[in-house]
């Protein structure tokens, strides 16, 4: 069960993506994270002149949280002007994480869609697969 509505956790990532550096695509993407623990993890997307170099911001939340301890994840909210989802990339890392976590897409005016990390990225790459 979230610990807060997925409104309020929208309104997190939207507040994060008003600080994003992208002059170069000028496409602003703000993330916030729900651990398991309760605690938000908020996160913009940083562009680079070297593209390559640039990141996400959901993956940038997910790092942030496993940085500071936190492992498993309730929700992830993501802001973009267009309610776009994340890449395949974002979607991997988050699958690493959990298939079950709950994944609000949403636009800059609140309106979201409801998906799972496994509706994301049916037959993810994921840890058991790796020959032990």
């Amino acid at each position: 069960m979230l610990a807060m509505t997925p409104e309020e956790l929208i309104a997190m990532a939207r507040e994060a993506g008003e600080r994003a550096y992208a002059p170069y695509s000028r496409f602003a993407v703000g993330a916030a994270l729900l651990g398991r623990s309760g605690r938000v993890y908020t996160a913009c997307n940083v562009e680079n002149v070297s593209y390559g170099l640039s990141i996400c911001a959901e993956r940038a939340a997910v790092f942030k949280a496993v940085s500071e301890g936190e492992r498993e994840f309730e929700a992830l909210a993501v802001v973009t002007s267009c309610g776009g989802p994340p890449c395949g990339a974002c979607r991997q890392v988050l699958a690493e994480f959990g298939s079950d976590v709950t994944v609000y897409v949403a636009d800059t005016e609140g309106h979201y869609r409801t998906f799972t990390v496994e509706e994301l990225l049916p037959a993810a790459f994921l840890p058991e697969d790796l020959p032990r």
